[in-house]
Order: structure tokens, then sequence, then C-alpha cells
């Protein structure tokens, strides 16, 4: 079973630029991802990778402004957000899977999850 970790959220003006981590501990390897919930919202799919980073996946609202990769150690991944818009503001949620099925792209898709990092775009 594993644990994860996010850390990185915080506030940020319009336009500007944040850096999530994530990581999972535990001996398997996963492949994980990114969703998001704002309030009164449902939660959204953001990015998922391959376990080695060789894929990715992007959900359309964030497609050309957020890159996930994965760190160089084992079940690690980032989400840099650029170009923030005040409708960005949610808690962001890290998910992880068994790395052998590939990326997920629903929440089904995951089993493990985090507790989430408050990000929040405002002037």
């Amino acid at each position: 079973q594993a644990q994860l970790e996010e850390s990185g959220g915080g506030l940020v003006q319009p336009g500007g630029s944040l850096r999530l981590s994530c990581t999972a501990s535990g001996r398997e390897i996963y492949a994980m991802g990114w969703f998001r919930q704002a309030p009164g919202k449902e939660r959204e799919f953001i990015a998922a990778a391959t376990w080695n980073g060789s894929g990715t996946r992007y959900g359309d609202s964030v497609r050309g402004r957020f890159t996930i990769s994965v760190g160089n150690g084992k079940n690690t991944v980032y989400l840099q957000m650029n170009s923030l818009q005040t409708d960005d503001t949610a808690v962001y949620v890290c998910a992880a899977r068994k790395g052998f099925l590939g990326m997920g792209i629903s929440s089904p898709d995951y089993i493990y999850w985090g507790q989430g990092t408050q990000v929040t775009v405002s002037s």
C-alpha cells in the first residue's frame, strides 16, 4: 500500500507559476496523475504520466499550460503550472496506480490518493 504526499501549493497571482510535487512511498512502481477539485465542482482530471514519464496526458483545460514530469527517483511526479488563471484555484490531489497499468485519466483508474494541496490564484 502506498502513501502519497503532495507539496508546493500556495497563493499566486494570475499569470504566475507554481510547481507541485508528489511522492509515493512503497516498494512498487506506480503510474501517477494529478486531479483537482474546486468548491462546488466535480473532481477534474489534470494530467497523468506513465511510471517512467515516457507518456503523458492532459486535461483540456490545462493543456499547453501545465506540464507533468517524472522525477529521477522512483514514484515522484511534478506538475509545473504556468500562466495560472483564477479558474485554476482548487485543491490539487495526486493519485497513483500500479505502474504496469499505464496512465489513467479518470478517478476510478487510481487506487491511492494524497491529501491534496491548495492552489489559490488571486490578485
